[in-house]
């Protein structure tokens, strides 16, 4: 049996780099040793996780010093060694790596909430240094995310969050799909199991028929493609698991309405080759209007290029089809990784490549805010929304995160073109500077030289972290004295809130304790990160809250509580689709596919950390099954419904019916004139065929309540060939 440093070595191996192997095994003893008598929840030796997170690192083919650094990543965090130690036993590379992978253990801050931001800026600013520290930092995450299992439910909940939202994203956006899939896949699997298992039984379910229409579509494309000469390799695929959930959920899809549930990928030689395959695909099966996307010469900002086309196969059944070169591919699925340009064993790195500058862009963009929140919120958009694709008056390519508007891009352009705009013409006609843009927009910047610069309303108007920094930087350096006063107002407005009089030295003894509290030493510069937008007032209220009623006293009175604010107490809030929800505010709410409530239903809400609440039927069998793991005891919160809603005439309500009937060639006819004469709206139709001329016929209709459901279903049981009818 291979000891664990032997499967790396193989690993490696497989690889053909030429690593440097007496090096690996170095760092593999070091760290064994550092580890010695440390155990992981599971309860095995703790260094089984740094060799597994090198032997990922291995699959990315990184080079010696990063397989090095993922198997010491945690020696300076978690053992008695210092970063003198590794850098005089490894060299300063290996020493840098592991250091941006190392988390600032003391940090002077109030909360866990900024410590993790200080920690993720840390990571960031090694990123921007050293790319590597990034794919190990994945490779990391990913061990972490197969191994949670073991950990309590909060912690699985709060690393898989936090997957879902940064490591991701990161992943997606350095064009590392492998890691992206798996990690998005994992993350779910916490954050709403119930949700994930419904849609992995939907794909069990249909494995036999998938493997089947896969098989047939790939024997039909490669005849075509050897038909004309073209050497090829094709494969397929089924979507993944959290994409689908997704579209479901997110789009309120169904799972017969996702149409890339099955996609075709062709890789070739050639550039060229890639539309010649284009053009037979589109010979061979009816394309979908509106589904094709060119990559190849509009790359993504990952550095992804393919050409995507949905298509409709002979059986009626639309799929996708990606075609791309081998090149391609290999950045498909490595990302940037696919282009690293380290040679084994030689660390050097110093240059941040072109296609990386973006990470620099990103570091800069947000080392202007103070703000936790907002430092996150242009973190997520800067790394994962979608792009949106517009062009220059001279045809210059500009990618820009969905949701930007002329203010993004006349500072993508440059920085003194967004500084100096008054307006802007889309495709040549003038539009509000605020007009969300298309892709494929001609965007005209209009500038004046007479321009005072930006104006404040841009902070509230632009989208993109990139705009908003730039504006931030200009009020800084530009208008130091105004930014003061609108400090200084913002902060008197807050304080007046509090309804207690108060002297200006108590104000400015308040103010200068929270100024210090997040680490500005003088009263004027925090009014000026307020005023240039650094820092929300939002933000600061719990502490201008906290040193006004330490530094301002008052008598305690005994004021009695008014049927008003025993209203308030009580209240409860009703969220989307007229259920209410004890004791949560402001959570979206889904309805879930696998039971499909309707008002009239016990219902009960499962919090789906980071996905809202999904609101099921109390004797739901994924409910039911769900309370039996005591883990999940916290998760389930009351619902009930809207009185309101019971008795809304225009209510409008998925509900899933199941019909067992004698076949009959009327059968679906006599269904829908039932259903017509009834003015209920049929959304969704299938039947299967069983033994002893038996059909099961499936429905999901729109109903306002389970006494319009029940009488739906009682006039379906009348249909002559029809034996039993149930909800589904």
């Amino acid at each position: 049996m291979q000891s664990g440093i032997d499967k790396l070595m193989t690993v490696l191996k497989r690889t053909e780099k030429n690593y440097d192997f007496d090096k690996i095994k170095k760092a593999y003893y070091f760290a064994e040793k550092c580890h010695d008598g440390q155990f992981r929840f599971s309860g095995e030796p703790y260094i089984t996780h740094p060799l597994a997170v090198a032997q990922i690192a291995a699959g990315l083919s990184l080079d010696t010093d990063s397989i090095c650094a993922a198997l010491l990543h945690d020696t300076v965090e978690d053992c008695d060694v210092t970063l003198d130690v590794i850098k005089s036993n490894f060299g300063d590379d290996i020493a840098s790596l592991v250091d941006g992978l190392t988390k600032l253990v003391q940090i002077d801050v109030e909360d866990k909430e900024e410590a993790h931001i200080e920690n993720l800026r840390k990571m960031l600013l090694a990123m921007a240094k050293d790319i590597r520290v990034i794919f190990i930092k994945l490779c990391d995450r990913l061990h972490n995310m197969r191994t949670l299992n073991v950990k309590n439910d909060e912690k699985r909940r709060s690393t898989a969050l936090e997957t879902m939202y940064v490591y991701a994203p990161l992943a997606h956006r350095l064009g590392i799909q492998r890691i992206k899939q798996e990690l998005e896949n994992l993350a779910l699997l916490y954050l709403d199991p119930i949700g994930y298992h419904e849609v992995e039984k939907h794909i069990a379910s249909k494995y036999s028929e998938s493997q089947d229409f896969i098989n047939k579509a790939k024997k039909e494309i490669s005849e075509k493609l050897t038909e004309n000469g073209i050497k090829f390799a094709v494969a397929g695929r089924v979507k993944s698991i959290y994409s689908i959930y997704r579209k479901m959920y997110n789009q309120n899809k169904t799972f017969d309405e996702i149409y890339d549930f099955y996609a075709m990928r062709i890789i070739v030689d050639t550039e060229l080759e890639c539309y010649t395959v284009l053009g037979i695909i589109h010979e061979m099966f009816n394309s979908m209007p509106g589904r094709f996307k060119d990559y190849i010469s509009t790359p993504k900002p990952n550095l992804y290029r393919s050409l995507h086309t949905t298509v409709i196969g002979r059986d009626g059944i639309p799929f996708e089809v990606q075609i791309r070169t081998w090149e391609m591919h290999e950045v498909a699925q490595y990302g940037v990784a696919a282009h690293w340009k380290y040679k084994s064993g030689e660390g050097s790195g110093k240059d941040i490549d072109e296609k990386l500058a973006w990470i620099a862009n990103l570091i800069e963009n947000e080392s202007e805010t103070r703000d936790p929140d907002e430092f996150m919120g242009a973190f997520k958009i800067d790394i994962f929304q979608d792009e949106t694709f517009v062009f220059s008056p001279k045809g210059d390519v500009f990618a820009l995160p969905s949701g930007s508007n002329a203010i993004d891009f006349a500072y993508a352009v440059h920085t003194q073109v967004g500084n100096q705009m008054v307006g802007a013409k889309v495709n040549g006609n003038i539009v509000p500077i605020d007009k969300v843009l298309q892709t494929g927009d001609i965007v005209e910047v209009i500038t004046s030289n007479a321009s005072k610069g930006p104006s404040r309303d841009w902070l509230k108007i632009a989208a993109t972290s990139t705009a908003k920094n730039k504006i931030r930087q200009w009020f800084k350096k530009e208008a130091r004295p105004e930014n003061i006063n609108v400090g200084r107002d913002e902060v008197e407005r807050e304080l007046n809130k509090y309804n207690r009089p108060y002297t200006e030295e108590q104000k400015d003894e308040i103010v200068l304790a929270v100024a210090q509290r997040i680490g500005i030493q003088d009263i004027d510069d925090l009014y000026n990160t307020i005023g240039y937008g650094g820092i929300t007032i939002t933000k600061l209220s719990a502490k201008l809250r906290d040193e006004f009623d330490r530094t301002v006293k008052v008598e305690e009175q005994n004021v009695p509580m008014t049927a008003e604010d025993v209203k308030i107490t009580k209240q409860k809030r009703s969220t989307n689709g007229g259920v209410v929800i004890d004791g949560v505010d402001g959570c979206q709410v889904k309805f879930a596919h696998c039971c499909s409530p309707v008002p009239g239903d016990q219902v009960i809400g499962f919090i789906t950390k980071g996905f809202g609440i999904s609101v099921h039927k109390a004797d739901c069998p994924n409910i039911i099954n769900a309370m039996k793991n005591p883990e999940n005891r916290d998760r389930f919160v009351s619902a009930y419904w809207d009185n309101e809603e019971l008795h809304s005439p225009s209510g409008a309500f998925e509900a899933s019916i199941k019909i067992h009937a004698g076949n009959s060639l009327s059968l679906i006819a006599d269904i829908t004139f039932a259903l017509a004469d009834m003015r209920v709206q049929l959304l969704q139709i299938n039947s299967n065929s069983k033994a002893d001329d038996l059909v099961i016929v499936n429905l999901t209709v729109n109903c306002r309540n389970t006494e319009h459901l029940n009488s739906i279903i009682a006039r379906l049981r009348q249909i002559k060939s029809v034996e039993r009818v149930s909800r589904g």
